[in-house]
Formats: structure tokens, sequence, C-alpha cells
């Protein structure tokens, strides 16, 4: 595994920080505020310290506005190289699923040939 993936891991293995994240992918660009309202088991510094683990581990961006700061999905971050890194381990489940099934059907055809 990169640093980047283990960056992304160990971000997103908080459930706090795992609702932040689906709210940003529901709202898109939000405040801090606005996401504190839409996460209701911790309060707005909470929230804050939260957006500051994800920020520095490549999972959110940050877009200062004046005195407002906007934060959004990175999918450009760490997470894309967490994901591809689940999606070769999926890929390869199933291949070997989709094998191992394959094989069990040839052995209980009736129509193969066996000698």
């Amino acid at each position: 595994m990169t640093a980047n993936e283990n960056l992304a891991f160990d971000a997103l293995s908080d459930r706090v920080r795992r609702q932040i994240l689906s709210v940003l992918g529901e709202g898109g660009e939000l405040t801090v505020t606005e996401i504190a309202e839409r996460v209701d088991v911790v309060g707005r510094s909470t929230v804050s310290s939260h957006l500051r683990i994800l920020r520095t581990s490549g999972v959110v961006n940050e877009r200062r506005d004046g005195r407002r700061r906007y934060y959004s999905l990175d999918a450009e971050g760490s997470v894309r190289d967490a994901f591809r890194f689940l999606q070769g381990i999926l890929q390869a489940a199933v291949s070997l699923d989709t094998a191992a099934g394959d094989t069990a059907d040839s052995e209980s055809d009736p129509q193969r040939d066996t000698g």
C-alpha cells in the first residue's frame, strides 16, 4: 500500500469522518457550519477537527472565500488511490469467483466429453 492509500484509510477509519464525507458527497461544497448541521452526533468544533484531518490526509479540499472556508471531496487526492487499491482487490476476488464458478460448472456439465 502507498503512503496516500494509508492516509486515506486512516482518515476513513473514523465513523464521524465517514459521515462528513457522506454529507459532502451529497451536498457538494459546504461550510463547516453547514456540515455540522447535517452531522448531528458531534458539535461544530469537533467537525472542524475532523475536517482538518480529512484535509491534511488529502481526502477533502478547502477553499477560502473571505472569512468563510468551503469544504469539498478531493476526487484526485488520496481517497482516489485508496479506491483504486480496493477496486483492484475486488476485481481480483470477482475474477477468482468467476473462475471457480466456471470450473464447478464444467465439472457438473453432463455434455462434457470425458474421453
